[in-house]
């Protein structure tokens, strides 16, 4: 189930400011924990972008082995 609810800002911040210590403890670990998974997604981008491409001999060598796979599944 999905809910979604338009809150100003402010009106946030006064919410979080009424938490108990105990829910605040946890609200904050959440945060630190989204931020640390966006930058765990700016790793893997960074890699992904740094990481061997084929050259052209390689996809040529693909295409025909996709040509013939097709053609063997196909008979």
């Amino acid at each position: 189930m999905e809910m979604k609810i338009n809150i100003g800002f402010e009106q946030l911040l006064q919410l979080v400011k009424m938490l108990p210590a105990s829910q605040l403890s946890k609200l904050k670990a959440e945060l630190q924990n989204e931020k640390t998974s966006v930058i765990n997604n700016n790793d893997l981008k960074a890699f992904l972008l740094q990481a061997p491409t084929f050259n052209s001999k390689q996809i040529s060598a693909i295409a025909a082995t996709r040509k013939s796979i097709n053609q063997w599944r196909t008979k």
